[in-house]
């Protein structure tokens, strides 16, 4: 969010004061938004779990089920980074929980800043839904980070992201989530890439689900 404003040193007094006070409003409206958006996803996401149409859990465990675990939402994980595209990476198989593979290519790096440190990922497009027009602009961020095994799914977690227009990408970590093969072992879920790991702890999105 860019709310850096030069004032002029004649209105630094008489109207800093005021111009400051809008600038943090306007931060405060932009933080709200963005807290809404990710309770709208929080909401989705337990609307479809509870869907049988939609939902990745056993009958068994969907009848009984009351919600998914979620960290609070915190905008300080929602991200600005510079994508770099990578147009002549080549394919390459994903290997999976499974047999299954994916054909996959790095469709770009992304750069960003997280808990004070920079980091990269790459950034996936799968090569087997391109063809299919509801996942023509669509990319795949897996990652990993140290909450994993703990607080998260051992395996990672993913992030759902579209092709941006230009250089930047914006990645909503509260908006990451569990494979399906957490809560059903009849699903085949990519494996993250080492590349993909995150050296810090990732307290957004979507908690471990432990089934009794």
């Amino acid at each position: 969010m860019k709310y850096a404003i030069l004032l002029s040193a004649l209105f630094l007094m008489a109207c800093g004061q005021g111009k400051k006070y809008h600038d943090q409003e306007e931060v405060a409206n932009a933080d709200s938004d963005l807290v809404a958006d990710i309770l709208k996803y929080q909401k989705r996401q337990n609307e479809s779990f509870k869907d049988p149409d939609t939902s990745p859990l056993p009958d068994k465990y969907r009848k009984d089920f009351e919600g998914l675990d979620f960290f609070e939402p915190d905008t300080t994980f929602v991200v600005k980074a510079r994508f770099e595209r990578t147009p002549d990476a080549k394919p390459f198989f994903m290997p999976s929980t499974t047999d299954l593979q994916t054909q996959e290519v790095v469709y770009g790096i992304a750069h960003f800043t997280l808990n004070e440190t920079k980091y990269q990922l790459e950034v996936y497009q799968s090569l087997d839904l391109i063809e299919e027009e509801e996942f023509v602009d669509y990319l795949f961020l897996p990652f990993l980070d140290n909450t994993n095994g703990v607080e998260t799914y051992g395996g990672g977690r993913y992030i759902d992201l579209s092709i941006p227009e230009g250089e930047t990408l914006i990645i909503d970590f509260n908006k990451a989530y569990n494979p399906y093969c957490v809560y059903n072992k009849k699903y085949s879920c990519p494996l993250v890439p080492r590349q993909n790991y995150l050296r810090t702890n990732v307290r957004a999105g979507m908690k471990n689900f432990i089934m009794d």
